[in-house]
């Protein structure tokens, strides 16, 4: 367990007065028969048994109190100030419930009346905090739709989206997949993006590690990501900053920046499938720029002319293949007679998989041949 200097002066001072006052008020339940077999020094009893008190809370109190109270913090520096408003309303709501329930307790028999209703106060202090944790995106989408004036809460914010645009002031987490995907850098030129882009400390560390990788591939990804961010640092048209803000409860990267975006209350920028799901699930914001691709490509109907170029055979012996400008693959029916030239062609399907677009055509006919 790790102790912050100050965290631990705080708990030292606590425990010493604590177990100090405790030692104390020992003094007052000894039998007087074996103090005065002491010679009736009374005081001299509370002294020592308030300084035994207080060495025994400065040794022992952080070890007891320590661990707990480090969570506690962690967790609390980590929600960011409207959920920690609205835990504090659900910790009141809680106790008023509390309150409700605990007159008739005090009504029964001794030790119930004393014992039950400060069982009951925490129980209910709990769980009204924990519920409005829990509740905390849904909480805030029905203020939001009560109160559309406010700016952050329109829209749920716990939705995907493909569009990696937002809000002036607005702070985006780029995740190393973006790094090194690159795009990203092409994208922040445009001017498209707003806000600032946020890049963790944790995240150039883990660039670095995979560009030292042995592996050839590895390293030369992760080298393309460490240039990647020195091209947005150089040619962004939005602010590039990197945070030494780290979450140390955890190792894995992608916990770390699930665990920061909800900390930061900001979206995070990312090609890799599993952490969109991940923090899909944990309400937070994801900007995949796989999807933004997929958005901006060229829309073409069925019945439409085309020119392509046709660079290899397809799947059957009679397809071509080309390409249209932004990746998209354009299937030709006939088209293996055509390798590496320029035709005409008009579109008779398009097809919407889980890789991406396909465009299935069929030559135009100029007496009986393509042109």
């Amino acid at each position: 367990m790790h102790l912050s200097r100050s965290l631990s002066a705080i708990l030292r001072l606590t425990g010493g007065v604590i177990f100090g006052l405790i030692g104390w008020a020992i003094a007052d339940v000894i039998p007087a028969d074996l103090i005065s077999s002491f010679g009736g020094w009374v005081m001299a009893a509370r002294l020592a048994l308030s300084i035994l008190g207080v060495v025994l809370g400065i040794l022992f109190f952080p070890r007891l109190i320590g661990r707990p109270a480090n969570a506690v913090i962690e967790y609390l520096l980590q929600v960011n100030l409207g959920q920690l408003g609205l835990m504090l309303i659900g910790l009141i709501a809680g106790l008023l419930v509390a309150a409700l329930v605990a007159f008739p307790l005090a009504q029964l028999p001794s030790p119930f009346n004393q014992v039950l209703p400060v069982l009951v106060a925490i129980v209910c202090g709990y769980l009204g905090v924990m519920l409005v944790s829990a509740r905390f995106r849904e909480i805030v989408r029905a203020i939001g739709q009560r109160i559309p004036s406010i700016p952050s809460f329109r829209g749920g914010k716990n939705q995907p989206t493909a569009l990696p645009v937002t809000d002036a002031g607005h702070k985006t987490l780029l995740d190393t997949s973006v790094l090194i995907d690159g795009r990203i850098a092409d994208i922040a030129a445009t001017g498209f993006l707003h806000g600032e882009l946020i890049i963790p400390r944790f995240v150039l560390n883990e660039l670095q590690y995979v560009a030292d990788s042995m592996d050839g591939l590895r390293r030369a990804r992760g080298k393309r990501g460490l240039d990647v961010v020195k091209q947005l640092q150089a040619n962004s048209k939005v602010p590039v900053l990197i945070v030494d803000e780290d979450i140390t409860r955890t190792r894995l990267v992608d916990e770390k920046l699930v665990l920061l975006a909800k900390q930061m209350d900001c979206p995070i920028m990312t090609n890799d499938y599993n952490l969109n799901k991940v923090a899909s699930i944990q309400g937070v914001s994801v900007l995949n720029i796989n999807e933004l691709a997929n958005a901006v490509k060229v829309v073409v109907l069925p019945g439409e002319p085309m020119n392509i170029y046709v660079i290899q055979p397809g799947k059957e012996p009679s397809q071509g293949v080309g390409y249209l400008e932004d990746g998209t693959m354009v299937v030709i029916e006939g088209g293996s007679s055509y390798l590496d030239r320029q035709i005409d062609i008009t579109v008779t399907k398009v097809l919407q998989t889980a890789a991406g677009r396909m465009i299935f055509a069929k030559p135009e006919m100029t007496n009986g041949h393509g042109k």
